[in-house]
C-alpha cells in the first residue's frame, strides 16, 4: 500500500497571496531568457492552440483566474487594447474558464485582438508554467500572470502577480516587447 505524507512541503512553488492570505503554485513560472514551454490549449471554437501556431511572432499571455472577475476583464481589455493594431504581436488569453465563457464575454466587450484558451483539457499549459493554485479559494484556477515571449519564443519578460487581486504591470509587459 502506497502511503503519502501530505504534511511534506511541495517543492518548486511559487508563493504569493490572494486578499492578502498565502497561497501556493504548483509550480514556478520559466526563467526569462529561456525557451517557452509548447502547450496545448482549446480555443473558443473547440480547436487546439499550441506554441507553435504563433510561429515567428511574438506573444502576450495572458493568464487569469477567470474571466468573469473584476480584475480579470479589467486585464483582458487593457492588452486588447494595447496590442491593437500589432501585427507582430499575437495576444493569447489563458485560463481554465471554459471556452464557452470566452466566446460570451468578448462578444460582449468587443475584444477581438486575441486568441481566447481555456486549459481545462489537458492543463499542459498549467503543468509547462507552474502556474495552478494549490491552495485557497481559488485552489484548482490559474493564477494571474503575464509572460512575453520573443519572435523566437524565448521568454523576454514574466510577472506572476504577487497580489492575485492585482492588475499586472502592462507598462513592463509591453516594454519587453
Amino acid at each position: 500500500m502506497l502511503t503519502i505524507n501530505l504534511n511534506l512541503p511541495l517543492t518548486n512553488m511559487a508563493q504569493l497571496s490572494f486578499k492578502g492570505n498565502t497561497v501556493n503554485t504548483a509550480g514556478e513560472l520559466p526563467e526569462v531568457g529561456s525557451a517557452a514551454p509548447d502547450f496545448k490549449v482549446v480555443s473558443t471554437d473547440l480547436s487546439t492552440v499550441s506554441l507553435a501556431d504563433f510561429a515567428g511572432k511574438k506573444v502576450v499571455i495572458n493568464v487569469f483566474p477567470s474571466v468573469d472577475t473584476g480584475v480579470c476583464a479589467l486585464q483582458l481589455k487593457a492588452f486588447n487594447e494595447k496590442v491593437a493594431g500589432r501585427d507582430d504581436v499575437a495576444l493569447l488569453f489563458v485560463s481554465l474558464d471554459l471556452p464557452f465563457a470566452f466566446k460570451r464575454f468578448c462578444g460582449a466587450e468587443g475584444i477581438e485582438n486575441a486568441v481566447t484558451t481555456s486549459d481545462f483539457r489537458g492543463q499542459s499549459f498549467a503543468a509547462a508554467y507552474g502556474l495552478k493554485l494549490v491552495d485557497g479559494p481559488l485552489e484548482g484556477l490559474l493564477t494571474r500572470a503575464v509572460i512575453v515571449l520573443d519572435e523566437s519564443h524565448k521568454i523576454a519578460y514574466a510577472e506572476l502577480v504577487s497580489e492575485i487581486t492585482n492588475e499586472p504591470n502592462y507598462d513592463a509587459a509591453m516594454a519587453a516587447l
